[in-house]
C-alpha cells in the first residue's frame, strides 16, 4: 500500500512562524512531518532553504496569490527555484460572475503554460464559496472542467464539508490532478475547531482516492485555528499517521 508523505501549511502556525521561524520548523520536525508548505513572502527564500536543510524537510508546495504572479512572476520563480519548489498554488480566488471565473481559469492555463517549461506546476487551492452557485454554476465545476489537466486541483477537504459537499464525492469526479491535497479537519459540530481524529471528514474515504486515483504525492496538513496550534498539528500528524498505517 502507498505510503504518500505528509507535509504542514504553515500558516497553521502562522503566529509562530512570522516572529520565530527556527522554532516554528523545529515543531514540525518534531511533530514528524515530512515536509511544509509555505504561503506569502514573509521571508527571504534563501532562510526557507537553510531551514529546510537543517531540519532534513521537504517544500510541497508554496502558496502564491494570482496578483503576485501577475506581477513578479520571475522574482516567484527565483524563491521557488531556491526552495527546490515544483508545485505553486493559487491559495484563493471570488468572483460575483460565472465570467470572471471562466476568466480565471483561462488565467490559470496560462500559468500552467508558462511555468511548465521551468519544471514547475500550477494549482489551485479552493475554499467553501466554490461550491456556492454563481449564475446556477459551481465556480469549482467551472475550475475542474476550464483547466487543462496539468493543472493540480488542491481540493481543501475541510472547505468542501464547510460548502455543503462530501469531499471524497467530489474527488470521484476527477482523477490524476491531486498531486497535493489538503486534509483539513471539519467537524458539523465545531467546524475547523478540532485536530484531525476528532472531526468528521472521512479520511480513509480521501485516503483511498489519493492512494487509487489521485496521483497524490503529498497530504498537506492545516489547521486554522490559533488556540494552541502546535499541539493541534501535532495531535493531527500522529492521527493522520495512524489512519495511513505509517
Amino acid at each position: 500500500m502507498q505510503n504518500i508523505p505528509i507535509s504542514l501549511q504553515m500558516f497553521s502556525l502562522r503566529a509562530l512562524w512570522e516572529t520565530n521561524p527556527l522554532e516554528a520548523m523545529k515543531t514540525v520536525k518534531n511533530a514528524g512531518y515530512q515536509g511544509v508548505e509555505f504561503y506569502g513572502q514573509h521571508y527571504k527564500a534563501d532562510l526557507y532553504a537553510a531551514l529546510l536543510k537543517e531540519f532534513d524537510l521537504t517544500c510541497s508546495g508554496w502558496h502564491v496569490m494570482y496578483g503576485d504572479l501577475d506581477n513578479d512572476f520571475d522574482l516567484m520563480i527565483q524563491r521557488n527555484k531556491a526552495v527546490n519548489n515544483s508545485l505553486i498554488v493559487v491559495p484563493v480566488f471570488n468572483a460575483d460572475t460565472a465570467k470572471e471565473w471562466y476568466l480565471f481559469a483561462e488565467k490559470l492555463n496560462s500559468y500552467a503554460a508558462k511555468c511548465a517549461p521551468l519544471g514547475i506546476q500550477i494549482g489551485y487551492h479552493n475554499h467553501a464559496h466554490e461550491f456556492r452557485l454563481v449564475d446556477g454554476e459551481r465556480p469549482w465545476d467551472i475550475i475542474v472542467r476550464e483547466t487543462v489537466p496539468e493543472v493540480c486541483l488542491q481540493m481543501d477537504v475541510g472547505h468542501v464539508m464547510n460548502g455543503g459537499c462530501d469531499p471524497v464525492a467530489e474527488l470521484a469526479k476527477f482523477s490524476g490532478r491531486t498531486r497535493s491535497i489538503h486534509f483539513k479537519p471539519f467537524s458539523h459540530e465545531l467546524k475547523f475547531e478540532v485536530p484531525i481524529g476528532e472531526d468528521d471528514v472521512d479520511w480513509q474515504g480521501c485516503l483511498a482516492y489519493c492512494r487509487e486515483k489521485g496521483n497524490t504525492r503529498w497530504l498537506v496538513i492545516e489547521y486554522t485555528p490559533q488556540e494552541d496550534p502546535a499541539g493541534a498539528v501535532t495531535k493531527s500528524a500522529a492521527a493522520l499517521r495512524k489512519i495511513c498505517g505509517c
